[in-house]
């Protein structure tokens, strides 16, 4: 099993920034992917970001493109979440999750990924 333990949320201005946080632990290190995803009231899940473990390729939403950063640190086994030039349109319940596999055509789906945290709440006021 893997935990997902996500921080980090919080209230900030449009046009501010705020930086989210996934901690992982358990059988972690059988996961290659780890995304982001979020989710608004009476809206569906949404693809933000992902990254793969073992290097540095990493896929955006195309809302969120140029905006949002995604990095990670392998010995904290975390993954991150830079989220800058914030709209009130971001406001949602932001989640991470792993996938065993990094497979690029289906990594933007929410099915593909076997773990989720709980997620944290962000919201952009105006």
């Amino acid at each position: 099993q893997v935990q997902l333990v996500e921080s980090g949320g919080g209230l900030v201005q449009a046009g501010g920034s705020l930086r989210v946080s996934c901690a992982a632990s358990g059988r972690s290190s059988s996961n290659r992917a780890m995304g982001w995803f979020r989710q608004a009231p009476g809206k569906e899940r949404e693809f933000v970001a992902c990254i793969n473990w073992s290097d540095d390729n990493a896929y955006y939403g195309d809302s969120v493109k140029g905006r949002f950063t995604i990095s990670r640190d392998n010995a904290k086994n975390t993954v991150y979440l830079q989220m800058n030039s914030l709209k009130p349109e971001d406001t949602a319940v932001y989640h991470c999750a792993a996938a065993r596999v990094w497979y690029i055509g289906r990594l933007y789906r929410p099915s593909w990924y076997e773990y989720w945290g709980q997620g944290t709440q962000v919201t952009v006021s105006s």
